[in-house]
């Protein structure tokens, strides 16, 4: 089975955002074409907005850009990355 039929989500946790957002946008502009779906999410109030966040990312290409990915986010200071990949 070709791993380009896999589904591969990356979950990436990222604390204090104002600082290591920018890091992390850097990396996700660099592998720009290989994905496909992208979700921000984080908290808010009426008079506050989380200093953390986390982004869903479902990626396309093979597993060794998948490797190349995970491993640049990994390098970011305050970024703690989650995978699920589901094969059929």
């Amino acid at each position: 089975m070709s791993s380009n039929k896999n589904h591969r989500i990356i979950g990436i946790h990222i604390t204090n955002r104002v600082r290591h957002v920018p890091a992390v946008q850097e990396v996700l502009t660099k592998f720009g074409c290989f994905i496909k779906t992208r979700i921000g999410l984080h908290d808010t109030g009426d008079n506050s907005c989380s200093p953390n966040g986390l982004i869903i990312i479902e990626l396309l290409g093979d597993e060794s850009k998948s490797h190349e990915f995970v491993s640049e986010l990994t390098a970011v200071e305050g970024v703690d990355i989650q995978q699920m990949v589901f094969t059929h």
